[in-house]
């Protein structure tokens, strides 16, 4: 029996496409190993969002081209974002790959170990619940893809040429998919997509998340529903106030701002305003007071000036986020913003960045001032580690727990903070 090493790179929306690979590849009756130098085939799924990733991407195709180079891989197999940014030409730059799957091939895996070549083309525009899919995140979380693609043409991003158009999976594939997801121990699911406020536009003519988290909430079992890759001008206050009085959704938000200078807005290509944003927070706030707030913002994008940029600091200051992801921005080639002038230099984005993280920091320590003797409910993702519903599963802090008794993965308990330190927390089990 042939093994196989799959290698999963990017984010957790990559997470799903690998899980549905490595899914794919056990029902064909492989055996799946955790070690590629103990492999006789390795696929890798890469990440190409940003220059980073590629060279992620591209530094893991070197390490398994020196293994097969040793005689200790019979086949590489390269899929995901990276196949679909160079396509065949990724090929005549490492001839030792054997065979290529692009995003919109993932069901061909089968064919591409079985028989080299490059498999790049859609087997249909649907998107689909995968007939097959193992589990790659902890037993009781799971993330569950409800859409594919994007169609909001941001200027920085490459995403709707690697995914293609904005595709949603039908409701009721969703809802069986996550009933299953809970059969198999997932008491906590992460709707993922590009934008998952825009779920449905394309299948019933209207953005209908809202009426997908009124049936998944009534799955039994299912104790944390979660919303990431929310985009503010889809969030309406019929979501928000589901949100509020049901349960079962976490008071939680992953929204990408990206900045907040009008400015830098329209030249993102952005639908949003610095007017419409604050206006969004404060209803946010507003409706659900106890919310938990994720964003991510770019500094350094072409014509940021520093006034511009003051702005964007400012902002983070005021909203307190609770958790905010800051990049420097990427020229990719291939986007509308690559020819964009001017182009800010690599010390002052550098610097930015830098600014940005240290007033987040503080924000940080000013919001964990504020939970010290508050009681919480946790979810345990290890013995000794668990989180809020303000906390997302990998990207986000936890607590670490005191405990005299074993804590179980997968359990919920009461806990009291006692001590905090940036996103690493301390709290202690209330009997």
């Amino acid at each position: 029996m042939k093994k196989v090493c799959l290698i999963s790179l990017g984010c957790s929306k990559n997470l799903t496409d690998s899980e549905e690979l490595l899914g794919n590849i056990c029902a064909e009756g492989y055996q799946i190993v955790q070690d590629e130098t103990k492999a006789d085939i390795a696929v890798l799924n890469t990440c190409a969002f940003i220059n980073p990733a590629v060279k992620e991407a591209v530094s893991e195709i070197k390490a398994l081209i020196k293994l097969k180079n040793a005689g200790r891989l019979k086949k590489i197999i390269v899929c995901g974002c990276l196949v679909e940014r160079e396509k065949e030409r990724l090929k005549k730059k490492f001839p030792q790959i054997d065979s290529l799957v692009s995003t919109k091939a993932l069901n061909k895996i089968n064919v591409a170990i079985r028989k080299n070549g490059a498999y790049l083309k859609s087997s249909g525009d649907l998107l689909l619940s995968p007939d097959y899919k193992v589990r790659l995140t902890a037993k009781h979380s799971a993330y569950l893809k409800i859409a594919d693609g994007c169609d909001n043409l941001c200027s920085y991003c490459l995403i709707p040429a690697l995914k293609g158009r904005f595709r949603s999976k039908p409701m009721d594939m969703i809802v069986n998919e996550a009933k299953n997801l809970v059969k198999t121990g997932a008491k906590e699911i992460s709707l993922i997509a590009q934008d998952t406020t825009n779920y449905g536009i394309d299948l019933y003519g209207k953005p209908v998340l809202t009426q997908l988290l009124k049936k998944l909430i009534k799955i039994p079992g299912l104790k944390w529903l979660r919303l990431m890759y929310v985009y503010p001008e889809r969030l309406n206050k019929e979501l928000l106030n589901l949100m509020k009085n049901e349960k079962i959704i976490c008071k939680y938000l992953d929204i990408p701002l990206q900045h907040i200078s009008d400015n830098i807005l329209k030249a993102m290509n952005r639908k949003s305003t610095e007017k419409s944003i604050r206006a969004k927070m404060a209803e946010i706030k507003k409706i659900i007071p106890d919310i938990s707030l994720r964003t991510n913002f770019i500094t350094g994008f072409p014509g940021e000036t520093e006034k511009d940029f003051q702005k964007l600091l400012n902002f983070i200051k005021e909203i307190e986020f609770n958790y905010v992801g800051i990049f420097p921005y990427s020229k990719e080639k291939g986007t509308k913003a690559f020819n964009l002038n001017p182009q800010i230099p690599s010390k002052i984005k550098q610097k930015r960045v830098t600014l940005l993280i240290d007033a987040q920091s503080a924000v940080v320590d000013k919001l964990n001032d504020q939970m010290i003797n508050k009681k919480a409910r946790i979810l345990m993702d290890t013995a000794a580690c668990g989180r809020t519903f303000g906390e997302a599963p990998d990207i986000d802090g936890n607590f670490l727990v005191e405990s005299k008794k074993k804590l179980k993965p997968g359990t919920f308990v009461q806990i009291r903070i006692i001590e905090t330190a940036g996103y690493t927390r301390k709290a202690r089990i209330i009997k």
